[in-house]
């Protein structure tokens, strides 16, 4: 019997070492299948997409059609437009304010070209627009730095002096032609009469 006892001691004894080496294993296994998840969502934390944002964005047309609202729809030429004519020494010219409204009514900046023309002013008559006078080179105004150079923030307004010495028993009419970066075209005109 004692023999017996030993036996089993001497059993146990050795599945002892057995179940001390499984136990780190088991400690380690969790922990280390912890962080891994813990990583797995910090990973993925910051890359979460948000079904209703993706369902607008993945249409192109409809994002477009966001966007073209605040595109320029209208011009608009201010009545502070006028003929300036300084002194003999100064050519005279005309002395422009555009402002460009968005589909809402709202003043904005924006990139693009303008074109100015201006046209005799036929009295008395259905078609008032006359032979064209004079028409001035594009500006161009896409790029940034041009853009600010013309831009009056207190005004919301584009500034322009262009050149012309009018004749003073003539009335005038300026058509302000501008080209969008969606490939619109808007344009407006002016009645100008030269004042004493």
């Amino acid at each position: 019997m004692k023999s017996e006892i030993r036996s089993q001691k001497s059993e146990v004894r050795s599945q002892k070492p057995e179940v001390r080496s499984q136990k780190p294993e088991s400690v380690v296994c969790p922990l280390s299948s912890v962080v891994c998840l813990l990583a797995m969502l910090l990973a993925n934390a910051g890359c979460e997409q948000f079904p209703e944002f993706t369902a607008k964005t993945n249409n192109d047309v409809k994002e477009l059609s966001v966007y073209s609202r605040y595109a320029p729809a209208k011009i608009n030429i201010m009545p502070l437009t006028e003929f300036i004519s300084i002194d003999d020494t100064q050519q005279p010219n005309i002395n422009l304010y555009v402002s460009l409204l968005d589909s809402f009514g709202s003043q904005i900046k924006s990139p693009c070209v303008f074109r100015f023309e201006l046209y005799q002013k036929v009295q008395r008559s259905s078609e008032p627009k006359g032979s064209r006078v004079i028409i001035w080179p594009d500006i161009d105004l896409t790029d940034p730095a041009a853009n600010n150079e013309y831009w009056r923030d207190f005004l919301r307004a584009y500034e322009f002096d262009l050149p012309f010495e009018p004749d003073a028993s003539q009335s005038y009419i300026l058509q302000v032609t501008c080209l969008c970066p969606n490939g619109r075209r808007i344009s407006a005109e002016f009645a100008l009469t030269l004042t004493k």
